[in-house]
């Protein structure tokens, strides 16, 4: 089975049967998720999370972070669903329901949920949808997504401050935040929004900076970040060009040979 990712309005089915390196690094809605089948690893500049089947996951909106899906040993293949908890579904239930958070949200922003009948129960509900995507209508989802919310703050009333933080970013210290962060393959105006500034005043205060433009900088630092990963770490080239940020494998090799002179290949002989 090649790996199938169906988003139906705002309900996320996923199923691999190869071991896959995440594509979407940026999470701009809150995301709560669950494992069916085989295995998750999702991790960020702070921690790394393991999900096995049953695993319950809530990420908070606006962070990058990164995963690889594995199927199981036994043969099974990787499987979950998730729900995209926006922020239009969000400001209605808090609006019907009088709830205001009253400070940005500073938790944590990766959290697992202990198994809870309630909620496994709901994704149980999702699962025939994997075959018939097409019944999940938007009513019915707009309704599995009010239903997301109200188990939430059943399982946890303290995590109101989480769902209902609509603060946007602020503007944070632009150097620091791209050299932790330049490996996440994501656009520019995600990086934009992640430092709290428009595009036009990101792109105006990295040359000021780093006295290039963002894109040729992000470039430099993942080619020389792949160069040591394979001549220090022995990592191979096609398992290094994922990691720090390249879409694919050719453009990551030509863009190596042209920076270095060689192939990345020949650094392994």
């Amino acid at each position: 089975m090649e790996a199938v990712d169906i988003l139906q309005h705002n309900i996320l089915l996923s199923c691999t049967s190869k071991q896959q390196f995440s594509q979407e690094q940026f999470f701009g809605e809150n995301t709560l998720s669950m494992l069916i089948s085989g295995e998750g690893h999702v991790f960020n500049n702070d921690e790394t999370q393991i999900y096995t089947p049953g695993t319950i996951g809530l990420l908070k909106r606006n962070q990058l972070a990164k995963s690889i899906k594995i199927p199981s040993a036994d043969g099974k293949p990787f499987k979950s669903i998730g729900i995209i908890l926006d922020q239009e579904s969000l400001r209605r239930y808090s609006a019907e329901n009088e709830i205001v958070s009253p400070s940005p949200y500073t938790g944590k922003t990766m959290l697992q949920l202990h198994r809870n009948p309630f909620i496994t129960g709901f994704f149980d509900s999702l699962l025939p949808y994997f075959e018939q995507p097409e019944k999940l209508t938007r009513k019915l989802s707009e309704l599995k997504t009010t239903e997301a919310i109200e188990l939430l703050l059943s399982y946890d009333s303290g995590l109101k401050g989480l769902l209902f933080d609509f603060s946007e970013p602020f503007k944070i210290d632009l150097e620091t935040f791209m050299n932790n962060h330049f490996t996440y393959n994501v656009s520019i105006s995600k990086f934009a929004k992640l430092t709290g500034r428009s595009l036009s005043t990101f792109k105006r205060d990295f040359k000021k900076i780093f006295s290039q433009t963002p894109e040729k900088w992000i470039k430099e630092k993942r080619l020389d970040k792949a160069h040591f990963l394979i001549a220090e770490k022995k990592q191979k080239p096609s398992e290094v060009y994922l990691q720090v940020g390249f879409e694919n494998f050719s453009h990551f090799s030509y863009s190596f040979n042209e920076k270095f002179g060689y192939n990345a290949s020949s650094i392994e002989k």
